[in-house]
This record gives structure tokens, C-alpha cells and sequence, in this order.
């Protein structure tokens, strides 16, 4: 017995070899998926070797789309504006599905165990749930949240351990968790009296803290949910100090949140400041005046620069604020439409859509200098297969 099984496992493991030989695998580490909003399409690229490996059709109105992944990197979730949801293979470069579940969507989150995929809708407004694999509906909870009905724009989708989500009700004033722990019909916790038209939001890499950014107020809100009961705390009430804010030309991202050294760096609303927030007592450490009105302000992984792009009209600029002494070290002008920045998983590149111009550019974030420029139609959304392995995005 004990030699039949040597052999069978000899055998198995020269099959293995033989296979691993051929030049036709590779792996999804380096893998990245590039939103080209225009024309409904998206790039499948890897950074190794900063190349284009494919141009997948079909996806619909991708003007604000954005991308997780399974937990094997295999495959994608794009999340249309048109409620349209697509599974794409990294891997063979292939649209293998597609379900329109609403009329107007605003991104999605993938459950820790990779089995659910959860989809923030505008129209009508709620989240729906679909089995990952197949992608078939498997709940819908409509954003009700009064007792006439009325239906509320959902936001700040993020995925939380457990087989849970959270999400908040632009209208509504309210933050929900989904909680699919012990089936597929969700317990739902409801937060109220969250702030003013809350717009986005982040969750903290452990998975504690859920910050709403607010639009119709000045501050944000807060919950620690590893604190029972749930409540809402306010935080940086009266950033603005009183002022009138700016124009809002394009809403600020927390999705692309920044954490580093002991803070959080966060784009302020209406303002051309990046405000600087400690981690423990969630006030504000310091503030750095910026080109214009930022959109994304995101760490580099290691945490020692955050990268920001503007609204417009200046949203051909980057800067770059060293986390240490929180100083512009670096202004960049790759040109017109600068709409999204994306690391290599440990942060000597970075990937930027310059829409405008039909390209990306890869720059290295040590010395600044341009390494590469790659052709794309409108691109807009940059997103790496390493983000399987992250909580929030």
C-alpha cells in the first residue's frame, strides 16, 4: 500500500510539472484591470513588464466604474453606472457574465469569504446581493428609510469581516450592516442620524473603523464597530472653520483613503487642503494646502508619500506630501484628466489614467521619473489584482 501511494503521488507530482511547464500558464499577482469609460471596455494589463495583454468588450456605462476581485485573483467584478454588473476573466481575457440589476449603480464589495458580491444602487435605491460564482440574485434591500416609503441613494459600500457590509443612505441620513453570517437573508443593523448627505466612506484595514465623509455638513461621521452597541460618533466637526466652502467641481474619494504614521489623510470638501487626522483621537493633526480641490489622497504602501489629484480645471496636476514633515516634495503635470492612481502591490510604481490624453503613465515614486506611457481610450479606473487581499476595496 504504502508503495502504490508513493507511486501515485510520483505520479501526480510529475503531471503537475509537466504541466507548470508550459509556456501558455501564468499567474494573476501582476494583473491589473484599466476602466477605458468611453467605449465600455476595460484593459487587462501587467505591471512585470508594463504591458497590455487584452481589451475586454461589453461592459456598458463604465462613467464611474470600479473593480474587486476573487479571492484567487481569477476574476473580476466591474460595477457599472448603468446597474450593470460583469464578471470578467483575468486569465483568458474574457466577459463570462453579466446581469443588469438596476438603473443606476455606484460601485460594490466582495465578502471576506469571496461568495457574495454586493452592489450599491441610486435606482432604485439599495443594495442587491449576488452569488459570486454564478452571479444570481440572492437578496435585495431596498434603502426604505421612513415610514412613507421614500427610498434612499446608497453610498460608502464596504465589505467587513464576517460576511458582512456597510453601506449609508445618501437621503437617508442613516448607516446600514448587512450581516450574512448565518444565511443568506441578512441581518441588517440600522445606524441613524449619521449627518448631512453622507457621500463616501472608508473602512479602517482591521476592519474597526467605518468613516463617513459628509457633504451637507462640516465633518465627518464615525463608527467603531468593534464597540457594542453601534453608535455614531461626530468627528472633525467645523474643519472649515466657519468659511464658505469651494464649489464642489468633483466629490471627493475616501475609497482611496490614505493611512500612515499614527494619521489619516483625507481630502477636504469644498477646500484645496488635504487634512491630516490622528488614528486613536480622530482630530485633526495638521492640514496642507494643496493645487486645487483634491479627489484621491492615497498612500504609497509603505505609508511615506500620499499621492493627490484634483478636480477641475486642476486636474492635470499631482503632488506629492511627505507623511513625515506633511510637505509638498513633488508637483507633476503628466497632463489633462488625471482621474485615478493605482500602486504596484509594494509601491515602486504608480499607474495614472490621464484621460484626456488617451494614456497611462507609470511613474516611479522614488525618483518621480516618467517609465513608461501606454495607450487607453478615456481611461479612468486603475485596479490591481492585490486588492483581493485587502479589506474595503
Amino acid at each position: 500500500m504504502k508503495t502504490l501511494f508513493a507511486a501515485a503521488a510520483l505520479g501526480a507530482g510529475l503531471l503537475f510539472a509537466s504541466a507548470a511547464s508550459s509556456d501558455d500558464l501564468r499567474a494573476t499577482g501582476d494583473l491589473g484591470l484599466i476602466i477605458e469609460r468611453a467605449t465600455g471596455t476595460a484593459l487587462i494589463v501587467e505591471s512585470t513588464d508594463r504591458t497590455v495583454l487584452a481589451q475586454v468588450e461589453g461592459l456598458g456605462n463604465l462613467s464611474h466604474a470600479s473593480v474587486v476581485y476573487s479571492r484567487d485573483e481569477r476574476y473580476a467584478y466591474v460595477f457599472g453606472r448603468d446597474g450593470g454588473l460583469s464578471k470578467v476573466d483575468m486569465l483568458t481575457g474574457k466577459l463570462v457574465g453579466r446581469v443588469m440589476q438596476a438603473g443606476n449603480s455606484i460601485g460594490g464589495a466582495i465578502s471576506d469569504d469571496g461568495k457574495l458580491i454586493a452592489v450599491a444602487n441610486y435606482k432604485p435605491g439599495g443594495v442587491n446581493v449576488f452569488d459570486a460564482d454564478t452571479l444570481e440574485l440572492i437578496s435585495e434591500v431596498p434603502a426604505i428609510y421612513d415610514e412613507e416609503g421614500n427610498q434612499s441613494k446608497t453610498i460608502g459600500l464596504v465589505d467587513l469581516p464576517g460576511r458582512r457590509f456597510a453601506f449609508s443612505l445618501w437621503d437617508g441620513e442613516q448607516t446600514w450592516i448587512l450581516d450574512y453570517s448565518k444565511g443568506l437573508k441578512p441581518e441588517v443593523t440600522k445606524l441613524t442620524d449619521i449627518g448631512v448627505f453622507p457621500y463616501d466612506a472608508l473602512v479602517t484595514g482591521d476592519g474597526r473603523h467605518y468613516i463617513v465623509g459628509l457633504f451637507g455638513e462640516d465633518g465627518l461621521a464615525h463608527v467603531d464597530l468593534w464597540k457594542e452597541p453601534l453608535k455614531v460618533e461626530r468627528i472633525m466637526d467645523g474643519y472649515g472653520k466657519g468659511e464658505e466652502p469651494l464649489p464642489v467641481y468633483k466629490m471627493p474619494h475616501l475609497e482611496g483613503w490614505a493611512k500612515a504614521n499614527g494619521m489619516f489623510a483625507l481630502p477636504a470638501i469644498g477646500r484645496h487642503e488635504v487634512l491630516f487626522m490622528d488614528e486613536r483621537e480622530f482630530t485633526e493633526v495638521d492640514r496642507v494646502a494643496v493645487h486645487g480641490q483634491p479627489v484621491f489622497a492615497m498612500a504609497r504602501p509603505d505609508g511615506r508619500q500620499i499621492w493627490v489629484n484634483f478636480a477641475p480645471p486642476h486636474n492635470d496636476t499631482i503632488q506629492v506630501i511627505d507623511i513625515m514633515d506633511r510637505k509638498i516634495i513633488k508637483t507633476l503635470k503628466p497632463g489633462p484628466g488625471v482621474l485615478h492612481m493605482e500602486f504596484t502591490p509594494r509601491g515602486e510604481e504608480v499607474w495614472m489614467s490621464v484621460r484626456d490624453k488617451n494614456e497611462i503613465h507609470v511613474y516611479d515614486t522614488t525618483d518621480f521619473s516618467l517609465k513608461e506611457v501606454l495607450p487607453a481610450e478615456k481611461p479612468s479606473g486603475i485596479f490591481f489584482t492585490s486588492r483581493a487581499h485587502q479589506l474595503g476595496l
